[in-house]
């Protein structure tokens, strides 16, 4: 699929061909939107080439934490209104589910973002892709970019996920096969049937990046060939070659947790069952969508947080709080004793919103536990799906959903 969609805006390539093409979106996060104004202004003394194709996103630190970043965020705006880009604003949500939600993602689109997680792209078949600030100037200045054509590995999916089981499970036992560089630079293609909604499949290709991955393609199918129009040339052609391929058995998964401090260290929950924790976060751009929050509220129904552990609830858009504010989500997560936050990144880059004190644990939905990254080096983070999470955070201690309510 990587070799079909770079084929596809300029001459035929292969992997480990140099590609120059045409992209489609370039996503610029506030975190890194001053560095991308003085890459355009005072480096390259250039205009976006084709402004319609440029988003700036408010997301990282939203609302903003302090006054640099106050200042930084204004710059932003201003350049949005002086130059015709597109600015999503605080509030509005999270980089990539917001791209996503926008129709700004699309199958066989190229889309580059200031931030590694994008190849979440990929769940809608585009080629989704994470770049520093001078790559992501240049391509909005030129409406172009080159890159290397990845080598692919094929994750085929078989069978179906038990109750309790999910997408995050999923995603997580695949890093562990794989190894956290067990697909550097190549395109992990995971080929799931129809299974998985869409949201789900942003779970598996947001993940992706944490074996190493450029991007992360989920062949199209389900809920993705009803909401999209989807061309005939962005499946892989049958026989098509890989650099490995891998087998799952979702029928076989039981729940799965990472602990820290690896993505790729990955455990059955139940063997890390009744370690005490201090904060559960659910929310982020891996795990804040409608199912997820459906998912925790499916737990917590009449239920309340233990005492001496936080729930924070961060959902990853502004059209994720509405659906879940109308469908009595969000008062069933607060009635839990969950603190809801602005829809946008919270905690988990360990700016703001709930950060980590020294030795402090948290259980959470996002995608890294690496050391310092959600505040304190001596706190630790366990990966989880929402359900885990919930579960988590009624006992206090790392759970499964059918320990809740268990003496």
């Amino acid at each position: 699929m990587a070799e079909k969609i770079l084929s596809r805006r300029g001459r035929p390539v292969y992997a480990g061909d140099l590609a120059v093409v045409e992209v489609d979106q370039v996503m610029v996060v506030d975190s890194i939107a001053q560095s991308f104004i003085e890459r355009m202004t005072r480096d390259l003394g250039a205009q976006p080439r084709f402004p319609e194709r440029v988003s700036i996103v408010i997301d990282h630190v939203a609302p903003a934490s302090t006054v640099s970043v106050a200042q930084a965020q204004k710059e932003a705006r201003e350049y949005a209104a002086q130059t015709g880009v597109r600015l999503f604003d605080v509030g509005r949500g999270i980089c990539h589910q917001v791209l996503v939600e926008e129709g700004l993602a699309r199958p066989g689109w190229i889309v580059l973002g200031s931030d590694s997680h994008s190849t979440t792209y990929g769940a809608v078949a585009a080629f989704g892709t994470g770049m520093g600030a001078t790559d992501i100037a240049l391509a909005a200045a030129s409406g172009k970019t080159w890159l290397k054509v990845p080598e692919s590995v094929k994750v085929t999916l078989h069978g179906e996920v038990r109750p309790g089981v999910g997408a995050k499970d999923v995603a997580l036992e695949m890093i562990r096969v794989l190894g956290a560089d067990g697909a550097t630079y190549q395109s992990i293609e995971i080929h799931a049937g129809d299974r998985f909604t869409r949201g789900e499949r942003m779970t598996l290709a947001n993940l992706c990046v944490e074996a190493g991955a450029k991007t992360g393609l989920v062949v199209p199918g389900g809920e993705i060939l009803n909401g999209y129009d989807v061309p005939d040339w962005v499946y892989p052609d049958p026989g098509a070659l890989y650099v490995r391929e891998l087998e799952l058995d979702l029928s076989s998964l039981a729940p799965r947790m990472s602990a820290p401090s690896e993505v790729d260290n990955v455990h059955d929950v139940a063997a890390l069952r009744g370690l005490k924790v201090d904060q559960v976060f659910i929310g982020t751009c891996t795990n804040g969508r409608l199912e997820d929050l459906h998912a925790a509220a499916a737990v917590l129904r009449g239920q309340r947080v233990a005492p001496g552990t936080r729930l924070l609830v961060i959902p990853a858009s502004s059209e994720v709080m509405e659906q879940a504010m109308a469908d009595g989500t969000l008062l069933t997560l607060q009635r839990a004793g969950a603190v809801l936050g602005t829809p946008g990144c919270g905690p988990c880059m360990g700016r703001h919103q709930g950060v980590l004190a020294p030795g402090e644990v948290c259980v959470s939905t996002s995608n890294r536990n690496f050391i310092g990254r959600m505040g304190d080096k001596d706190a630790q983070i366990y990966l989880a799906s929402p359900a885990v999470a919930a579960a988590t955070a009624v006992r206090g201690v790392i759970a499964l959903p059918e320990d809740v309510g268990a003496a």
